[in-house]
């Protein structure tokens, strides 16, 4: 269950963009909508609280401060958090001109949330728009400056002003490695991660290096085989699976990968694990053993 204030229109003298409804909810905890599909497109930006928003095979755990994207004909759901359950408004809007717009934000199928920390000046414009709500030639005029205003308020985040630029880098990078940490056990490439994120691959690797020292596919290639180590440790899966588990499909490329990162081949790695893991085992039960043994000495003793 929701409290909202809604304002829907039924139809618009305005072709290439213009708003369908909007409102202002504050949510109860664990309130969910959908799984649904939408005819317009919708946003949503978070006031207050937390919660998660899926679409497909992708689910962002979203807060205060961001907001998210829903296409039109595409199954989406969304809940509110148990604990702390987010306050948010939305704006849903159409026109020939709609997708262009977005990617104006970098907004589009690929980038499907954003941040901004404007939300005071988008929770004034939504409550505005809750005004015009008569019908009037002079409400309807209203409501289009306002839906312009609202993407003007969101573009802010997206000038690449100076004072923005290392925030702008930091949210890219960590859109980055949350793609990357869901994704790596598919065959995910640097461009799915560039496209994801509605940036170049120049830029991408940038990023990266500024970060990281290293390229994008290096980085993807480390945290694979971060993964196939703890397989290799820890399961009996066999080779194939492993591989396939880290995004490798093929067990010969996977398996010169891993030998060029560890220096050994990964059933070289898993016997000497298991060795070591087997080794360090035998000595706890060893200790165990002592241990118990010691305390059995000395209650006889006591006796």
């Amino acid at each position: 269950m929701e409290h909202a204030f809604v304002l829907e229109l039924s139809d618009s003298k305005f072709k290439d963009l213009f708003v369908c409804f909007c409102g202002y909810a504050q949510c109860e905890p664990l309130h969910a909508f959908g799984p649904a599909v939408r005819p317009n497109y919708i946003l949503h930006y978070i006031i207050d609280g937390k919660g998660f928003y899926q679409t497909g095979n992708h689910k962002f755990f979203l807060e205060a401060g961001e907001g998210f994207l829903i296409e039109p004909d595409t199954l989406t759901y969304y809940q509110a958090d148990e604990k702390y359950p987010w306050s948010y408004l939305w704006i849903g809007f159409s026109g020939k001109h709609a997708k262009i717009y977005l990617e104006d934000l970098g907004l589009n199928s690929m980038q499907l949330t954003f941040r901004s920390s404007h939300g005071k000046e988008l929770k004034r414009l939504i409550l505005q728009m809750l005004k015009c709500s008569d019908g009037s030639i002079t409400s309807r005029y209203r409501l289009q400056s306002l839906l312009y205003a609202f993407f003007a308020v969101l573009s802010k985040d997206t000038d690449g002003t100076p004072d923005d630029v290392n925030s702008k880098d930091n949210f890219y990078v960590e859109r980055a490695i949350h793609f990357i940490r869901n994704n790596y056990s598919s065959q995910i490439k640097v461009s799915d991660i560039a496209n994801y994120l509605c940036i170049t691959r120049s830029y991408l690797y940038k990023l990266f290096q500024n970060s990281f020292q290293m390229s994008v596919q290096e980085f993807l290639t480390i945290f694979r085989i971060s993964r196939a180590k703890e397989l290799l440790s820890t399961t009996t899966l066999s080779m194939e699976h492993v591989a396939a588990s880290c995004g490798y499909q093929n067990t010969l490329v996977f398996s010169k990968a891993f030998k060029r990162n560890m220096g050994c081949t990964p059933t070289v790695y898993r016997y000497e694990h298991r060795k070591a893991a087997q080794e360090h085992l035998d000595k706890n039960n060893d200790l165990l053993e002592k241990l118990m043994e010691d305390d059995s000495l000395r209650k006889l003793k006591q006796r």
